[in-house]
């Protein structure tokens, strides 16, 4: 009796990943279509390596996750410039763009923060707005190397966020 209820087990988590990928496909699929800045792959990938993503079975659900995904990676980018204002190994000229970027990286967290409790209330209008206000921090921080001339040491990291935002504000776009 309790292998029957282990296979059971073991068929219902198998179907839900299943689904839940097909759902991310689907989705990342439709979201691509209408959004050309959206990268199909990059979209797929990010949702598939999440934990939380891989558990949802509705589009909100996926909404919420890559919120918090998002939130997540901008958390470690703003760490990430901590450490190179810490180290003093940037460029000089550039420890104001630098600082902008902490603060920027702040805004962009709580905006995302304000998204993911409005869609666990369903408003979703509210959260496309707190999601498009994220969505411009990333280029928010390039601004300031660019202002200076210089070369952004987070491009590449801005460039991740950036997705990582677009994706749920691409999802509550079809909601």
């Amino acid at each position: 009796m309790k292998l029957f209820a282990s296979v059971v087990m073991l068929f219902l988590l198998l179907n839900c990943f299943a689904t839940a990928q097909i759902l991310i496909r689907d989705s990342c699929k439709t979201a691509a279509a209408k959004d050309p800045n959206l990268k199909y792959d990059f979209c797929v990938q990010s949702l598939e390596q999440d934990p939380q993503s891989k558990t949802a079975t509705s589009l909100a659900g996926l909404v919420l996750a890559s919120t918090n995904n998002a939130a997540s990676k901008a958390a470690n980018v703003k760490g990430i410039v901590e450490t190179i204002l810490k180290s003093k190994k940037y460029q000089p000229g550039t420890e104001n763009a630098l600082r902008t970027c902490v603060e920027v990286y702040d805004d962009a967290n709580d905006s995302l923060n304000e998204a993911s409790l409005n869609v666990k209330s369903g408003d979703y209008r509210s959260a496309n707005v707190d999601l498009s206000a994220a969505l411009d921090e990333p280029g928010t921080c390039e601004d300031g190397f660019k202002e200076k001339h210089a070369i952004s040491p987070v491009t590449n990291e801005n460039n991740v966020l950036y997705q990582k935002i677009l994706i749920p504000l691409a999802f509550t776009n079809m909601l």
